[in-house]
C-alpha cells in the first residue's frame, strides 16, 4: 500500500513521445536533474555510508534541489547471487574489499551511521535501503549498470569496455538485468528508469566482440527486451560508443552495419523505435567531460553535442528520422572553487541547457570519497574524491561557489520554460 501511495505522489510510471518528450502519469513533462551515487566498485555497495547516515545523505541531494540519482551497480554483485551461494553479507563485502582490519573498521562506522543495517545485513539489502529513502524523500531512482567486473570505470584495458571482453560476459549480463530490473520494479517505489551500460567503448588487443553497431543494436536490443518484460513501467536508457559520446546514429534511420572481416560482416539493422514492444520507453543518454574543446567557443561546443547525437531534440532537421528524449548522464568537473571558470565548459553547458530542450542531466557525482578505488591497478582506500559535490567525510557540500556557479545554474537554465 505505501509503493502505491508513494508511486501516485511521484507521478510515476514515465513514458515517452511523441517526440524527444518524457511524461509523468499526470501528464506533465519530466525532466531529470540529478547526480550520480557510485555502488560499482569493489565494495558493491552505494559509497559514504561510513560517513553518513543513508537519510543524511539523500537529505543532501534534496537540498541541492536534485531530482534523480544515477545509482550505479556491477553485475558481479547479481553473479554472488546467482552462482555463488547468495548474497553477500555487509560483513563479508567490506573484508573482501578492505581487507579484514579496515572491513571492521568501516562496518563498524557504517552500522554506528545506519543503526537499521546490521553485519548481516545483504548488499541487494543496503541498495534497498537506499532506494527506499530515495523514495521517501521524492527522489527518482535510475539504476545504471556501470560495469561487469566490480572496479572503477573506466579505461580500454579493464575488462569491462565491450561484450565479449574478458569481464563483459553477455549472457551474465542479461541474466543481471533480469534479476535487478524485476527486484527494483516490485521493491523500489521511485524506480523510474534504467541505463542499460556505462560508457561502451573498444578495448584493448581486440577483445570481445566485433565493435561496431550492429553488435552493439543485437545486444542492447536484446537486454532492452529483457528489462522491458521484467520491469515494464522504466524507462530504458540506450548509451552510445566511444565512452558514451556518439548516439547519432541511432537516430537518423541508416543501417547500423556489421564490420567486413569479422562475424559480423554484411550484417546490417535499423533502429527503427515504433518496432519494439518498449516504444514508448527509449530515452537516449550521451556523457561529456572537458577533455576537449576546453576554450572552444559556446557555438563550437554546442555543435559538437549536436553532432554527438543532441540533433535529436530538433525536430525540424531532415537529417533526424526519429525525435527521441536525450539525458546528459554525466557531466562534471573538480569541485575545487576555481576551475568552474577556468574554461569555457561550465558555461557553454548551461547556455546549452537552457536553449536545447526538453533534457535533463546526472551530474558526476555526488561521492566525498570512496571506499577504494582502484585504477591502473593501484587500489587505494578511503581516497578524496575531488569532483564530488560533496566534502570528504560527506558532512556538507565541498565548494559552495562552484555549486552556486554550475549546479544551481544548471538546473535554472534546463527547467526554466
Amino acid at each position: 500500500m505505501l509503493s502505491m501511495i508513494l508511486l501516485s505522489l511521484l507521478f510515476l510510471p514515465f513514458h515517452t513521445g511523441p517526440g524527444p518528450h518524457i511524461w509523468s502519469a499526470d501528464g506533465k513533462e519530466v525532466q531529470y536533474v540529478g547526480t550520480n551515487w557510485p555502488g560499482h566498485q569493489e565494495a558493491m555497495i552505494p559509497e559514504g555510508l561510513q560517513y553518513s547516515s543513508i537519510s543524511g545523505i539523500v537529505n543532501k541531494i534534496r537540498t541541492l534541489n536534485l531530482n534523480v540519482v544515477r545509482l550505479t551497480f556491477a553485475i558481479q554483485l547479481v553473479d554472488d547471487i546467482l552462482d555463488d551461494g547468495g548474497d553477500v553479507t555487509l560483513e563479508d563485502t567490506l573484508t573482501n574489499a578492505l581487507g579484514t582490519t579496515n572491513g571492521t573498521i568501516i562496518l563498524n562506522k557504517i552500522l554506528a551511521n545506519n543503526p537499521q543495517l546490521s553485519r548481516k545485513t545483504t548488499r541487494l539489502q543496503v541498495f534497498d535501503a537506499v532506494a527506499n529513502e530515495l523514495a521517501a524523500q521524492g527522489i527518482y531512482l535510475h539504476l545504471d549498470n556501470h560495469v561487469s567486473k566490480a572496479i572503477w570505470c573506466c579505461s580500454t584495458s579493464d575488462g569491462n569496455a565491450w561484450f565479449g571482453d574478458s569481464h563483459f560476459n553477455v549472457t551474465n549480463w542479461l541474466r543481471g538485468w533480469k534479476f535487478m530490473a524485476s527486484h527494483a520494479s516490485k521493491n523500489w517505489p521511485s524506480f523510474s528508469s534504467v541505463g542499460l551500460r556505462n560508457e561502451l567503448r573498444q578495448p584493448d588487443a581486440s577483445r570481445g566482440e566485433p565493435y561496431d553497431w550492429y553488435t552493439w543494436y543485437t545486444h542492447m536490443t536484446t537486454a532492452a527486451s529483457i528489462v522491458h518484460s521484467s520491469a515494464p513501467d522504466a524507462l530504458i536508457f540506450f548509451s552510445g560508443l566511444n565512452y558514451d559520446v556518439i548516439t547519432s546514429p541511432l537516430t537518423s534511420g541508416y543501417p547500423l552495419n556489421g564490420t567486413t572481416g569479422t562475424g559480423t560482416a554484411g550484417k546490417s539493422a535499423i533502429f527503427a523505435p515504433e518496432k519494439f514492444e518498449f516504444k514508448d520507453k527509449i530515452v537516449l543518454e550521451l556523457h561529456k567531460y572537458d577533455f576537449e574543446h576546453t576554450q572552444a567557443s559556446c557555438s563550437s561546443f554546442a555543435n559538437s553535442l549536436i553532432t554527438a547525437g543532441y540533433s535529436t531534440l530538433n525536430t525540424t532537421s531532415p537529417a533526424v528520422k526519429y525525435h527521441l528524449p536525450m539525458v546528459l548522464s554525466e557531466w562534471g568537473f573538480i569541485q575545487n572553487g576555481t576551475y568552474w571558470n577556468q574554461t569555457s565548459y561550465n558555461e557553454c553547458l548551461i547556455q546549452f541547457m537552457g536553449r536545447w530542450k526538453p533534457s535533463g542531466w546526472m551530474q558526476w557525482e555526488v561521492s566525498g570519497s570512496f571506499y577504494v578505488k582502484t585504477s591502473g591497478g593501484v587500489s587505494v582506500q578511503d581516497l578524496d574524491e575531488a569532483w564530488g559535490l560533496l566534502d570528504h567525510e560527506w558532512k556538507g557540500v565541498r565548494s559552495r561557489v562552484t555549486v552556486d556557479n554550475s549546479l544551481r545554474r544548471m538546473i535554472e537554465a534546463t527547467l526554466k520554460g
